[in-house]
């Protein structure tokens, strides 16, 4: 039986596209095999084969990886910030910059944009919501926030973005992997969230969505005189151990501004608002009803914050 595609909806090209996935059949080996299943309990989902993928992609002799892959996956060499062949290594070319104009933001105080290049599913209500990448899957706030422990009373942010809204951002191997702040406003603290490092690909999401609150992951609240409090989740997978965050907490910021980077590997950004703070495009609506992702670059326009 052929495995099933991985199909998302092009915002700018308007037009169904089969995804390219990269590793593709170790992938569909660890998640859809009993032995790879093994192999993912035993080895991979820990930090220590994470971090020896990433130190051999620190690696000089790494950068032999890069030109390979800018041809296999076809990917704009006049967006750099600098030659593909200045960089060192194949992490160094894998969270490169880019120009500022290749992604121009959505302007707008009222008009909050996408936090990263990807593949973005939303939901206006997460408690009505019926299932997140597939039908009845879903995970609840309090366990992506991290306060499951905490008596309810106790779980402040849970409270706080319960009848809210979500992003969910999956950012695949091939995509620009940085990632900006989706509104304007003060900027805390990054918390994090220890856990394990599954892959956040729909291959692997399928089969146990529940790897997106089992995963490391930052938590950081953003407080936007339009939008209220957002919390911006940036999530770890296979192969990518730490999550780089780059701003200054306690200051403002700008909407587009550069926040953090993952290093190699896949990776997912999840952006919660409360109740009634923000009104998502409709053709990321339509979209994410389907179940079907929607690509599109950081900048763009996400949506509107009501009245």
């Amino acid at each position: 039986m052929p495995a099933e595609p991985i199909q998302y909806w092009h915002r700018t090209k308007r037009t169904v596209e089969t995804e390219q996935i990269y590793g593709e059949r170790w992938l569909r080996w660890i998640y859809e095999t009993s032995l790879g299943r093994l192999a993912l309990w035993l080895v991979v989902r820990r930090a220590f084969f994470s971090g020896y993928y990433g130190w051999r992609m620190n690696r000089r002799y790494s950068a032999i990886k890069i030109l390979p892959f800018i041809v296999d996956y076809n990917l704009d060499v006049d967006e750099f910030a600098k030659s593909a062949f200045a960089f060192k290594t194949f992490n160094e070319f894998f969270f490169r910059a880019l120009k500022r104009e290749m992604r121009p933001i959505t302007p707008g105080d009222e008009v909050a944009v996408l936090p990263a290049d990807g593949r973005h599913l939303v939901f206006p209500d997460i408690d009505a919501a019926e299932g997140f990448y597939v039908k009845n899957a879903k995970f609840t706030l309090a366990e992506l926030l991290g306060e499951t422990p905490l008596p309810p009373e106790q779980q402040v942010l849970t409270r706080c973005f319960a009848g809210g809204a979500m992003l969910i951002s999956r950012l695949a191997p091939v995509d620009y992997h940085r990632f900006h702040f989706p509104v304007g406003g003060q900027a805390g603290e990054p918390r994090l969230i220890n856990g394990w490092l599954y892959s956040v690909h729909p291959v692997a999401l399928r089969r146990n969505l529940r790897y997106l609150v089992e995963n490391r992951r930052m938590v950081t609240l953003v407080e936007s005189p339009q939008f209220g409090t957002v919390a911006m989740v940036e999530i770890g997978a296979t192969t990518v151990g730490r999550i780089r965050q780059m701003f200054v907490s306690g200051r403002n910021v700008a909407k587009g501004e550069e926040k953090g980077l993952f290093a190699f590997g896949g990776s997912c950004v999840i952006t919660l608002f409360a109740r009634r703070r923000i009104r998502f495009d409709a053709d990321l609506v339509e979209q994410s009803r389907e179940h079907r992702e929607t690509y599109a670059r950081m900048g763009n326009r996400l949506g509107v914050a009501p009245g």
